[in-house]
């Protein structure tokens, strides 16, 4: 019940606090004395920059370059005449492709005044989602959807391992309890406690976290059971030749793990390589992050998520039939 529940809860409530506020991390740049070209910025302009870069003044260049290579700043700028020197450290290639970005941006606007002509071309950013959603909106799905993921592959590992260990399978056919009466209890009790999850996960991220859900939030819940369905299938494979518990528990971590990072559980996949985006269309995982994502906060139609329902369930029919046909009585 803890790693099931109460350890994803623990994530959530670590990640949700940490994503709470909804804004970007800002880059830290220090300006090295004067440098026109960001003192000179009109208000309108320096606001734009503020957003992402948190600027500081050094006049001492040595002591700002120490401190970028320290990694306490992501870059220095210092002016010479019609020439910018940014020094930045390869340690931190990210924060410094910002100050980049950001710097060449500046540069060129620069370019383009000291031309005398207005320029001809100007862009528009507008953001697709509602600016006025939290980042939990879209944390939930991904971290639930890694939830149900461990609780039905590791419930459903160990669980065999355990009972074929004891050999309560074999004194259960001796009984006039029929096994597909006893399979089929246990995966009801599976179901019931990914919809708990469910239901705790979302009281948590409404009331202390603000998700809004989205007015089909409802078709959510069979992808939930389509999902539980595909991980016990996953969980019956990864039981069905291991030794031991023990054994059975590392094979579910290495499965569950990886793929929760490469499934988009924790941060974007959008991130990612296309090579790895294109991989991670094989996890079952990441179909139910889609689909938990698409009913839960961006509010689509509930014919959107039948795609990633079909998916799950055959994954779960395809991995069940392997797991029956390599599973034995008498393993271990």
């Amino acid at each position: 019940m803890f790693f099931t529940i109460l350890f994803p809860l623990i994530f959530l409530i670590i990640m949700g606090g940490l994503f709470q506020s909804g804004g970007a991390p800002q880059s830290r740049l220090i300006t090295i004395g004067a440098v026109p070209m960001i003192d000179l910025l009109p208000a309108q302009g320096r606001a734009e920059v503020d957003k992402v870069l948190q600027i500081s003044r050094l006049d001492d260049a040595e002591q700002a370059l120490t401190q970028v290579r320290n990694g306490d700043a992501a870059a220095a700028v210092q002016q010479r005449g019609d020439q910018v020197v940014m020094h930045f450290s390869a340690a931190d290639t990210t924060s410094s492709g910002i100050v980049r970005s950001v710097m060449e941006g500046i540069i060129q606007a620069a370019n383009l005044a000291t031309t005398g002509q207005p320029p001809r071309f100007s862009l528009t950013l507008n953001q697709v989602e509602n600016k006025a959603l939290p980042q939990i909106q879209y944390l939930t799905p991904g971290i639930l959807g890694w939830a149900i993921a461990t609780g039905a592959t590791f419930t459903a590992a160990s669980t065999l391992v355990l009972w074929r260990e004891k050999r309560i399978l074999r004194r259960l056919t001796l009984t006039p309890v029929r096994f597909p009466a006893v399979t089929g209890a246990r995966v009801l009790v599976s179901l019931g406690i990914a919809l708990a999850q469910t239901v705790i996960f979302l009281a948590v991220a409404v009331g202390f976290f603000g998700l809004k859900l989205a007015s089909h939030w409802w078709t959510s819940i069979p992808l939930i059971l389509a999902g539980t369905l595909a991980f016990l299938a996953i969980g019956l494979l990864a039981g069905a030749k291991a030794k031991s518990v023990e054994t059975a528990n590392a094979v579910s971590n290495l499965i569950v793990i990886p793929m929760a990072f490469l499934s988009g559980s924790f941060f974007p996949l959008s991130m990612a390589p296309q090579w790895l985006q294109n991989v991670a269309e094989v996890f079952p995982l990441r179909h139910l992050n889609t689909g938990m994502l698409d009913s839960l906060a961006r509010g689509l139609d509930p014919a959107a998520i039948l795609p990633e329902l079909g998916i799950l369930l055959g994954f779960a029919a395809v991995i069940t039939t392997l797991a029956v046909w390599l599973f034995r009585w008498n393993d271990i």
